[in-house]
């Protein structure tokens, strides 16, 4: 008796988180299934074309969630990270290393086929970032749709996204200016559980980073820096790729913040959610630490992911629906 009543309650509140995150969705304008009328088989068109993809390159999972992420940091969740031309988003430094275009372009191709002019590059690029998440065996969540594409690209407001030596207070400002918190911060950056960096991005910390010791940042497992300099010697390729998540780089998992607990955050912004009293806790959390309200990653994600997937959309009348993502439409 004692179980099924649990159970029920269990089911209850699921019930009852669903509907409030849906509602709070509605209110910006996107909901969930928004084109189960106008273009009923759009989610499962972008996701066999995610699928297809990745039975090539898995590597494209983790470039489409990163893009997803770096489209809602400037200028919202417009897709204006699509955008080709002189100056536009994708030129700038940062975005240099984004991939996964050409399924964004497929998918669309596609959905143009299918139902012209109705599923923004906004979505499938929300539909995407989810469906990547999923094919690298982590866990899928209600993704809300509605949102339309933006016609503004600019290289320079790429400065809002958050930087590989960023401390926790500056990441924490940039995250607080587009209405996350500490803890969608923590969970958002888990996010690189999958995917990999090259080299010149973190080798500044294995040589010549303190005058004492090893000369590495003390921050890292000392056994971590004798690999990490095996894989990039001081004077080596900068290009060469290493995986975030030290162990199982492919799946996406809580063993990243394992790895920051341990010393084996690759990046210094991520290691650095570790050394902050004010963010170790939350790692904590996701590591079972005995004592603390645990946090289960896979559902955090989700949450963090809806929350994220609506910055600054763009609804009703404003924006519009491109006819090919890398272009705004003429006319």
């Amino acid at each position: 008796m004692a179980g099924s009543i649990s159970s029920k309650q269990k089911l209850f509140f699921t019930i009852l988180f669903l509907s409030m995150s849906i509602n709070s969705v509605k209110s910006q304008g996107t909901r969930v299934n928004f084109y189960s009328q106008t273009c009923p088989r759009a989610e499962s068109i972008v996701r066999s074309t995610v699928q297809s993809h990745f039975r090539s390159d898995p590597s494209i999972a983790p470039g489409l969630l990163r893009m997803h992420f770096h489209d809602c940091f400037v200028q919202g969740c417009d897709a204006s990270v699509l955008i080709s031309g002189p100056n536009t988003e994708k030129t700038a430094l940062p975005n240099l290393g984004l991939k996964g275009y050409e399924v964004i372009d497929d998918a669309k191709a596609q959905l143009e086929a299918a139902c012209p002019g109705v599923v923004s590059c906004a979505d499938i690029l929300a539909l995407a970032a989810r469906d990547s998440v999923v094919l690298s065996n982590g866990a899928s969540w209600a993704v809300p749709t509605g949102r339309r594409d933006g016609r503004i690209s600019l290289a320079s407001e790429v400065s809002s996204l958050p930087g590989f030596t960023d401390s926790v207070d500056v990441q924490k400002q940039k995250f607080a200016a587009k209405g996350l918190n500490a803890q969608d911060l923590v969970t958002l950056v888990g996010g690189h559980t999958i995917g990999t960096t090259a080299c010149q991005f973190f080798r500044y910390r294995l040589y010549n980073f303190t005058t004492t010791g090893n000369g590495a940042d003390s921050t890292i497992d000392p056994a971590f820096v004798s690999q990490l300099r095996a894989i990039c010697p001081e004077n080596g390729d900068g290009t060469k790729r290493v995986g975030l998540d030290n162990g199982s780089p492919n799946r996406f998992d809580a063993s990243f913040f394992t790895n920051l607990r341990n010393g084996r955050g690759i990046l210094e912004s991520d290691q650095k959610l570790w050394t902050d009293p004010s963010t170790r806790t939350l790692v904590q959390r996701f590591t079972g630490v005995r004592g603390l309200l645990g946090l289960t990653f896979s559902v955090e994600f989700g949450k963090s992911m809806v929350k994220m997937s609506n910055i600054g959309v763009k609804t009703g009348n404003v924006g519009e629906i491109r006819k090919i993502c890398s272009a705004i439409n003429q006319g």
